[in-house]
């Protein structure tokens, strides 16, 4: 896991689900507090192999994946890899079920 105390990435346009935003509200955890430590290189609750898949697509551009515990479910935030022009377009938090 690469955390850092700034941004590792730009996000894009972030959007959430519905149920998502509806799920964290209710848990008072607020979607920027996940974003922030997904864009510092937090990875969450990833599994050893997605933190290390994570760790590479810093270096080739490719999808990044978090994964956080929040009550007895998981919040996914997925950040698109990079287009042609080395941009990721758009970050999306989402519930496992949503996928």
């Amino acid at each position: 896991m690469i955390k850092t105390n700034k941004p590792c990435f730009d996000l894009g346009q972030v959007v959430g689900t519905p149920a998502s935003i509806s799920f964290l509200t209710a848990h008072g955890v607020t979607p920027a507090s996940l974003l922030d430590r997904h864009a510092t290189g937090d990875w969450g609750d990833t599994d050893d192999d997605d933190s290390e898949a994570n760790d590479q697509s810093l270096e080739d551009g490719s999808r990044l994946f978090s994964v956080y515990n929040v009550g007895d479910e998981q919040v996914w935030i997925i950040t698109d890899a990079e287009n042609d022009e080395g941009n990721r377009e758009v970050t999306t938090i989402m519930l496992p079920s949503e996928y």
